[in-house]
């Protein structure tokens, strides 16, 4: 019996029609263009505006635009794995209500929290579940509302962050592609740099925690870069290093879009050269779950079938970690 590999077989992305520029932000906060430009490579972000709507709208249409594409019936689907920093609701999973919304109603589902290592570790996850044989269709969806949490009087916050979602499917392969390797790593360290103080059971919500604005994301910029700098740049020097990879047998750098400065690190680690790098940080911002899943979007066109790609991700806990995956198809 061949040896079962988990292979990418589909993608899929939304990000909303709102644009919220540099420009713009200098209306609201202390800030410009070329400041913002500079220090994080990031042009413009993408805003869900809709008040009643949350992530599991982004990822609904990111699921939505996979299954079109790769005109599958969502009946198929064995598994949903929602990655996501930004739920609709405390306690109801999103992924459960985004399956029963894209009607994969054979599917069981649940959701992944890691910050922006999320959806690094669902892939993870997924191809599990795919190597067990158990299972044949795996979709894993990367979204967060980011402007949900953002305080857009903090300059240190809401230049970085956007909303999107990418969606990509996971099914059995018998070539040897799709999943080689993966390093993943944690470390409560990071705990105190990244993070929301109130709303959860340590410090559950009250009027007063509403008032002291303790719901949105805070962080310590120069810890979090430093640390994300230093593990996102070892990991996958390691990951080459353990599978005797060279910089010249990879195709394609997948890094997670947190800021230019750690993902330039991170490909100068590794000795890529530009070309290899894939970015749309200039035009999401960081979406957490999402940068990902919108990059393998993105470049969908430029994969070949056996390209070599890097996935790289660090993320508020801390997490971080990469993936070596062999791409297992050509673009029709």
């Amino acid at each position: 019996m061949n040896t079962i590999t988990a292979a990418i077989t589909a993608v899929g992305a939304y990000v909303p029609d709102f644009v919220l520029t540099n420009k713009a932000l200098e209306a609201m906060v202390d800030t410009n263009d070329e400041w913002i430009t500079s220090r994080t490579g990031i042009k413009e972000r993408r805003i869900l505006k809709d008040e009643d709507k949350g992530t599991s709208f982004l990822a609904v249409k990111a699921a939505q635009d996979l299954l079109a594409k790769a005109n599958i019936d969502p009946l198929e689907i064995d598994l949903l794995i929602m990655a996501t920093a930004t739920p609709d609701m405390p306690v109801a999973a999103t992924g459960v209500y985004v399956a029963t919304q894209i009607g994969a109603t054979n599917a069981f589902a649940y959701d992944l929290q890691a910050a922006c290592s999320s959806f690094l570790f669902g892939m993870s996850t997924a191809a599990a579940y795919i190597e067990s044989g158990r299972y044949k269709k795996v979709l894993v969806i990367g979204a967060d509302k980011m402007s949900s949490i953002v305080d857009y009087t903090d300059r240190s916050t809401c230049i970085i962050f956007g909303d999107g979602a990418g969606a990509v499917l996971f099914e059995p392969n018998y070539e040897g592609l799709g999943l080689q390797d993966e390093y993943l790593r944690s470390d409560g360290i990071g705990r105190d740099f990244l993070k929301i103080d109130a709303g959860g059971s340590l410090n559950p919500t009250t009027i007063q925690t509403v008032k002291d604005n303790k719901h949105n994301i805070i962080q310590d910029g120069k810890t979090v870069f430093k640390y994300a700098v230093t593990n996102m740049a070892d990991s996958s020097e390691l990951i080459l290093k353990r599978n005797n990879l060279t910089n010249e047998d990879v195709d394609w750098l997948v890094p997670h879009q947190a800021n230019k400065r750690i993902i330039d690190a991170t490909a100068n680690r590794m000795n890529l050269e530009d070309a290899k790098v894939l970015m749309n940080i200039d035009k999401y911002g960081n979406t957490t779950s999402a940068t990902l899943p919108l990059v393998l979007n993105d470049f969908e066109h430029l994969f070949k079938k056996g390209d070599v790609i890097i996935l790289a991700a660090f993320g508020g806990g801390f997490t971080w970690g990469s993936i070596y995956l062999k791409w297992a198809y050509d673009k029709k």
